[in-house]
């Protein structure tokens, strides 16, 4: 990984060379500044004017030329409409394709263009981050909110662009018209839908897209899987995905995703009858389903050590624990054991293996299939989500066969116990392990995450280790160390942890309400519902099935419309203040509960927490640290880590509210949510003109 000094100098376009943001120039002020404030005592105040007036001036020039090729490009495409209008009388085929590649000329000068600013942005970020790390000050939320909110702004010039929209339509709008030789009437505007297949076209979108955070469904669902997608790929690195890439191999892992998410919901809906079948409180129901998530804190961790060398053996020990677990499962009703229940759910979460699946993802798939492959996993864990309950809704049977019990109760852990042998099967014959070229502790040169443009700082600077950018300087913002070290990914959960930013603790800590107010709703509905409404299993799984349909549209209004309106804070911060107002409206204070004040308190708590959880990984995959990217403790992992210690105490807390009464049981499982909501809220202000 080349450090982004040395980036700028060899990607900036040398006749623009005076335009770009003077980065080393940058950097030795904020040394100058850290000697002058801790050896001079020169006044913190002084400083933040001086620094902020030199940015100022380094942003106004990009901006102006911005400006100025910006009317360049203007007064090129007024001309070539002049042409097109001629052309359109005269029908000259030749001249058609003439002015096709005029147009197209524009275009590139226009990606040109987009990767100027792209550079310049990442610049600001990272020189506004260093400063931070340097003082401990809290300078970016500073310059940003005064600079960004102000109505003449220079700084939205870079980060909005707005009018390089229009010269995008213009080349769009023209180009769709050369396309038909005969002249057709039709608009791009008439036909929305309809993309133009242009090589250039797509290019500036990318660039676009790449500078605004704009995306699509299956983009905004993929980074949801927080797997790692280089942004410019290298040629043997591509050729290696291929040698690796198997396909039946990834639908086994997807498969294995999907199976797991329907093992762990297909116990809800009947997790608190089963608890009172063998003799416990109907609350133990949280046990029962949390078991799974505190063993999943455990083999999250071995299962991504091990995919460090392998992918079949872990899959396949996956199989058997989860075959084995839903055996345990499906006989504790006959043996009458509570403890095998139990037993059985644990062995079920040793066997999750979600992170060998996202591993085998981000090692295995080319780069231009990654995308889709991680959306697949995702999708396929939202699926599963949704067919768990629904599938225990069916299983509304009763009969004997010798001495074996199959009912409500036990059918689950029958019928996974089947899946996983199928699948155990299958497995063994059709999966290839792909060749293992990497260790452990390799990182390669070329990594990036998809929109990443800063990333997390490793440790506070010395002024004694500071060398200029000409003696090689080590850049204490671990993406642009220069040694080696700097650029493995991190060892253990501590070396992790000091690798994110207080933005990136914040989106966790965000991660973990959300994933402790989903569990809370989700896992105390079957002992909420009989308590309340006296619903029978079946109702119970029809309303989780329908909550769990909700993910993928709610993930595609969200990827396809919204952020592509606002900005994933602004939708982030919405989200986190729409599931508040879900937990309040689902208290009962006064009068008796009604079915309808329940529905609707969870739709707007779940809807919003997919809102929020989609966002949250959207921006964490783009501000994550890189050493982060790969490895056994990897930004998947921390994320699966604290989701599911999330569902380890929410569950844990409704079953030891449970011994107070199952009438105490909503309000004061909700309380918690309600805490941690607001915490969060107040967190994600204090932080958000850094998450940008």
């Amino acid at each position: 990984m080349v450090n982004f000094g040395k980036r700028l100098m060899q990607d900036q376009v040398q006749e623009w060379k005076e335009y770009y943001i003077n980065y080393k120039l940058m950097k030795k002020r904020v040394k100058l500044y850290v000697q002058q404030t801790q050896v001079d005592g020169k006044d913190h105040q002084q400083v933040l004017k001086e620094f902020s007036r030199i940015l100022d001036e380094q942003i106004e020039k990009i901006v102006l030329f911005m400006l100025e090729q910006q009317g360049l490009l203007a007064i090129r495409l007024e001309k070539l409409g002049d042409e097109h209008g001629i052309l359109l009388e005269q029908r000259d085929i030749s001249r058609t394709y003439e002015l096709r590649e005029a147009y197209r000329a524009v275009g590139h000068d226009l990606v040109k263009l987009l990767k100027f600013v792209d550079l310049n942005a990442t610049g600001i970020r990272k020189i506004l981050k260093k400063f931070d790390k340097r003082f401990s000050y809290k300078f970016t939320n500073y310059y940003v909110s005064t600079r960004s909110n102000h109505p003449y702004s220079q700084l939205q010039g870079i980060f909005k662009h707005v009018a390089i929209g229009a010269v995008v339509g213009a080349l769009s709008r023209n180009l769709a018209l050369l396309q038909d030789h005969q002249g057709s009437q039709l608009s791009i505007y008439d036909q929305p839908s309809v993309i133009l297949k242009d090589p250039v076209i797509d290019l500036i979108s990318a660039s676009v897209d790449k500078l605004t955070h704009s995306t699509s469904f299956l983009h905004f669902l993929g980074q949801h899987a927080l797997i790692v997608q280089e942004d410019i790929p290298c040629a043997t690195d591509d050729h290696d995905d291929d040698q690796r890439y198997h396909f039946m191999s990834l639908l086994l892992n997807l498969a294995n995703t999907f199976l797991y998410m329907v093992n762990t919901y297909i116990v809800v809906p009947t997790a608190d009858d089963y608890s009172l079948s063998l003799g416990a409180a109907a609350t133990v129901c949280g046990v029962i389903i949390g078991s799974m998530a505190v063993a999943q804190v455990f083999s999250s961790v071995y299962f991504s050590a091990w995919s460090n060398k392998s992918y079949f053996k872990p899959l396949i020990f996956s199989s058997i624990m989860l075959l084995l677990g839903n055996l345990l499962y499906a006989l504790a009703y006959d043996l009458s054991s509570i403890a095998v229940l139990i037993i059985g759910r644990l062995l079920c979460g040793l066997g999750s293996a979600r992170a060998v699946n996202r591993r085998y993802i981000s090692d295995c798939v080319p780069l231009k299939l990654r995308m889709k492959a991680s959306a697949g996993f995702v999708s396929a864990s939202a699926l599963g989500m949704a067919c768990g309950p629904a599938l225990a809704g069916l299983l509304q049977t009763k009969f004997k066969i010798y001495s074996l019990t199959f009912n409500k109760n036990t059918s689950p852990g029958w019928v996974m116990a089947v899946a996983w042998l199928i699948y155990l099967i299958w497995l063994w014959i059709s999966f290839k392990e792909p060749v293992h070229d990497f260790e452990e502790n390799h990182f390669p040169q070329d990594l990036g995450v998809v929109g990443q443009s800063e990333h997390g700082i490793v440790q506070p600077l010395l002024i004694s280790e500071l060398k200029d950018d000409e003696e090689g300087e080590r850049d204490y913002d671990e993406s642009e160390e220069s040694s080696v070290k700097s650029h493995e990914p991190a060892s253990s959960i501590s070396s992790a942890y000091r690798l994110l930013t207080p933005s990136v603790k914040v989106q966790l800590l965000i991660y973990f309400m959300l994933k402790y107010a989903m569990e809370i709703l989700l896992a105390e509905s079957s002992v909420i519902t009989a308590f309340y409404f006296s619903w029978p299993t079946s109702s119970v799984a029809i309303f989780l099935a329908v909550l769990g349909l909700t993910v993928l549209p709610v993930n595609a209004i969200v990827g396809s419309y919204l952020t592509n309106i606002f900005e994933d804070r602004q939708i982030l911060l919405a989200s986190e203040i729409m599931l508040l107002v879900g937990v309040i409206l689902s208290f009962r204070v006064t009068g008796p509960y009604s079915v309808s004040q329940y529905i609707s308190s969870a739709l707007i708590t779940f809807v919003s927490a997919e809102v929020l959880e989609g966002v949250n990984l959207s921006l964490l995959s783009r501000v994550m640290s890189s050493r982060l990217a790969r490895g056994t403790f990897n930004g998947g992992l921390l994320s699966t880590e604290a989701g599911t210690m999330a569902r380890v105490v929410a569950d844990g807390t409704i079953t030891m509210v449970g011994y107070l009464g199952e009438e105490k049981l909503l309000n004061l499982t909700l309380l918690p949510s309600l805490f941690i909501c607001i915490a969060s809220i107040a967190a994600t202000l204090f932080t958000f003109n850094t998450l940008f």
